[in-house]
């Protein structure tokens, strides 16, 4: 154990060493477009190493589906490393300015935070993400990804290192961790290595990081996701909605975990849930709605809802529903069930959409609009490292802004302080 430990040092150590190397800025886009080539070109090594991966997981796992590259989950990759290095770097922007009575000139500037740990489970897109725009925005990455993304990993952290050497960039800027447990415990114990730490996951691995890390973290909540449907929603939208935020991509923090429906609107339920049949989604329906979708809803889909079903990330072709007698009601059962991740209302009231959006805690709130929108790339960041569920440093999608502090500068002219 102990040699093991001395390990995990050393990556930590040669990534410090690394941060406080200088990086020519005008190499900073060459690199991530080459980056993005070197990707599509080695789109037959990712997905034969991605397979090894896959063979060790059980097709029916939630986690499968967020596992598995395909070339065209490759191509898109290759999109938003492009796309982040088109973006204006947020370093350096002075973010305020005084000239003191004493002549003293006082500005705030961006800075990079410096080492950013992120642990995450099987998605390997995420060792892409976190590596371009901590690299945009001057920032050393140390990764640890699951053990069921170990071979993929691995094969990601190899191309991204090969373009960094081509450059004479310091490799430790981008540091992979074994996937074993202990380089976790490592991890949040990495006190004076690393400045800030992100999970990426499930709600157990956000709370044993959340729980155990003696570095400072960024939490990036698991997404229980709440859509609700007013008395005064729109019978057609509302169907559209709900299909894509339900079964866009199941197994993403941003996917529809329960529909609330308004009770004068219980007429509707059967025509609004209908376009999930064909995507064999399962409902788990409150008594009243399971009595209105009884004969208008496939019985071998539709089931009695259990307590536990509300308030649960499904990440798999499964949904709860809830009839509430107001709109208060829906609120309640937000407030007591959700994550403070995304959340939205179907409703054509324009106050009470207002209502909805000052009313509900959650890093996005929508109206009349799907959930899957909740993403770095569909809100124009370029990728995200994570959506954060708190209030303290970002909340929501977090781009390059958000990957930067910021420190004083003063200049004088010999001023002393009496």
């Amino acid at each position: 154990m102990p040699t093991k430990q001395k390990s995990y040092t050393a990556y930590f150590e040669n990534a410090r060493i690394a941060s406080r190397k200088t990086i020519d800025p005008s190499k900073i886009n060459i690199v991530l477009k080459e980056l993005a080539k070197a990707t599509i070109a080695q789109s037959e090594y990712l997905l034969k190493e991605n397979k090894k991966d896959l063979d060790r997981m059980d097709p029916t796992d939630p986690k499968f589906d967020r596992l598995k590259l395909t070339a065209e989950r490759i191509k898109d990759i290759a999109t938003e490393i492009v796309n982040v290095a088109k973006l204006r770097s947020p370093l350096g922007h002075i973010l305020s300015r005084k000239q003191m009575h004493n002549g003293l000139e006082i500005k705030r500037i961006s800075v990079p935070l410096g080492i950013v740990g992120v642990i995450y489970e099987a998605r390997p897109n995420v060792t892409f993400d976190v590596f371009a725009l901590c690299f945009k925005t001057g920032n050393t990455c140390i990764l640890k990804g699951g053990s069921d993304a170990e071979f993929s990993n691995q094969a990601i952290i190899s191309i991204i290192r090969r373009v960094l050497a081509d450059h004479d960039i310091d490799e430790n800027i981008a540091t992979l961790l074994p996937p074993e447990r202990e380089a976790t415990d490592a991890l949040l114990s990495a006190i004076g290595y690393v400045d800030v730490l992100i999970p990426r996951g499930s709600q157990q691995l956000i709370d044993h990081v959340r729980n155990n890390s003696k570095v400072p973290v960024i939490e990036t909540g698991a997404g229980i996701v709440h859509t609700y449907f007013d008395e005064f929603g729109d019978l057609e939208k509302g169907r559209a909605i709900i299909l894509n935020a339900k079964t866009r991509r199941v197994s993403v923090c941003n996917a529809l975990d329960c529909l609330i429906v308004h009770y004068t609107r219980l007429r509707d339920l059967p025509k609004l849930l209908t376009p999930l049949v064909e995507k064999k989604v399962v409902l788990y329906a409150d008594e009243t709605a399971f009595m209105i979708l009884k004969g208008h809803y496939p019985d071998a889909l539709l089931a009695h809802a259990k307590p536990e079903h509300f308030g649960t990330e499904f990440l798999s072709l499964k949904m709860a529903v809830k009839v509430v007698e107001s709109f208060e009601d829906a609120l309640d059962h937000i407030a007591e069930y959700g994550s403070k991740h995304s959340e939205a209302i179907i409703s054509e009231d324009p106050a009470r959409c207002e209502a909805f959006l000052n009313q509900v805690d959650a890093a996005a709130v929508y109206v009349n609009a799907s959930t899957a929108f909740t993403d770095g790339a569909q809100f124009g960041l370029g990728a995200e490292i994570g959506i954060s569920t708190q209030k303290l440093h970002a909340r929501g999608p977090m781009g390059l802004k958000e990957l930067t502090s910021y420190k004083w500068i003063v200049r004088g002219s010999g001023q002393t302080r009496a």
